[in-house]
């Protein structure tokens, strides 16, 4: 992606799940100077502004702004500009200078992205949105030392061996594990099919695991096929093999993309069943030309549910769709809290050191000093994603998932 998913994941594991893609913003500052937790949010949450933080602090987003996952690039890049929007407004003397660069979920671009910021003079980065491109620019920002918080890029590849790359959304094997243990504790399905991208990281990544969870409470899975992006546009063989094995579930741990045709084919071949996916699949009710009726009752993991009553969120949501004219999804969420985060973070040193002035800061010095903020278990962050958000030395977010389900056009919590 706090609702049936995190009771009943309180009762079996402590779970981080992170997502595989203008600017947004994400809170305020924390209630108290001297506290390791800090919020994120902006009306209804309270602020003290930043303390011994001052100066201008470059920071870059790379997603894709244009092409297929485009929806997923601009829902970042929007909620980050809010972000932004909001620190610079609070007058505290730190502020922020924004730019993003569009990678059309390509890896090569994305480094050309990359460098594109570095020519900028760029300090942190907010990316890569996607998997595939945030692994070739995360291997580029090892080697110079440039921080980098991914806010939905969930593969392990991403982080691996990476110690300046951290993640803000659920990681793929987590993802995949708490996927297999809401349905079966839930009692969703009793025979299951999976249909994934095995030329994708993302989607291998959560099909692995699970897999491996399902093996492990006695899940039943009936059916497991395949396809890759230059397949994505004819699912018969795979619909056919899930229904002649009797799958009453489709887990499709996958894209929106796809998965919108899957939920047309299906229809079309009268084979009514029960889906579930994951943070992939947000988006596809803003799918253009999509029938959004063909995704009522589908199920997904998610971080974050655009109708959830708490301040922060509904005041993000309100500022979203007064500036965009579009309900925010989870990546656009993510995308708010990781300018949020990276801010608070270096709050967090400044108090803690007697100030920082970031003006001017070498990508290498601030780099070091985010690490060393993200690993400390004392620093925690309450965004619209997630309360007490904490990271460990591999990059990777612990924080609660939330279970939704289409209904009426909208996601509502289970």
């Amino acid at each position: 992606m706090k609702k049936l998913l995190a009771l009943m994941l309180a009762a079996s594991m402590t779970v981080s799940l992170t997502a595989c893609g203008g600017a947004a913003n994400t809170g305020s500052a924390p209630a108290d100077n001297t506290e390791a937790k800090t919020e994120t949010g902006s009306e209804g949450a309270a602020s003290t502004g930043s303390g011994g933080l001052t100066g201008t602090l470059k920071m870059g987003m790379i997603g894709p702004l244009t092409g297929a996952a485009a929806i997923y690039g601009n829902a970042v890049h929007n909620a980050a500009q809010i972000a932004v929007d909001e620190i610079n407004a609070e007058g505290s003397g730190f502020t922020i200078e924004y730019q993003g660069e569009d990678d059309e979920h390509d890896a090569e671009k994305s480094v050309n992205a990359y460098n594109n910021l570095k020519d900028w003079g760029v300090q942190a980065i907010v990316g890569s949105v996607t998997t595939t491109p945030c692994i070739a620019v995360a291997a580029e920002a090892y080697s110079d030392r440039l921080f980098m918080l991914t806010p939905s890029a969930s593969s392990t590849s991403v982080t691996e061996g990476n110690d300046n790359v951290f993640q803000l959304c659920f990681s793929d094997p987590n993802q995949g594990s708490a996927s297999a243990k809401y349905i079966k504790d839930n009692g969703i399905g009793e025979k299951v099919a999976i249909i994934y991208n095995n030329s994708d990281a993302y989607s291998t990544g959560i099909y692995q695991k699970f897999v491996d969870e399902a093996a492990s409470v006695g899940l039943e899975i009936v059916s497991t096929t395949t396809f890759t992006d230059d397949t994505a546009n004819d699912f018969s063989v795979q619909l056919s093999d899930a229904q002649s094995n009797g799958a009453d579930l489709l887990f499709l741990p996958i894209y929106y993309t796809p998965a919108s045709l899957i939920l047309q084919q299906a229809a079309s071949t009268g084979y009514d069943v029960k889906v579930f996916g994951v943070d992939g699949m947000d988006g596809i009710l803003t799918l253009e030309g999509f029938d959004t009726s063909l995704a009522e009752g589908v199920m997904l993991l998610t971080p974050f549910s655009a109708d959830a009553e708490d301040e922060r969120t509904k005041n993000f949501v309100s500022k979203y769709e007064e500036k965009y004219t579009d309900t925010p999804s989870q990546f656009a969420a993510d995308g708010y809290d990781c300018v949020y985060a990276i801010r608070e973070a270096l709050k967090y040193y400044a108090d803690k050191n007697g100030g920082l002035d970031v003006t001017g800061k070498s990508y290498d010095e601030l780099c070091e000093i985010l690490i060393g903020v993200f690993s400390d278990p004392s620093f925690s962050v309450d965004g619209i994603t997630g309360e007490g958000m904490t990271w460990n030395a591999e990059g990777e977010v612990n924080k609660a998932p939330k279970a939704v389900v289409i209904k009426n056009g909208v996601y509502v919590g289970l």
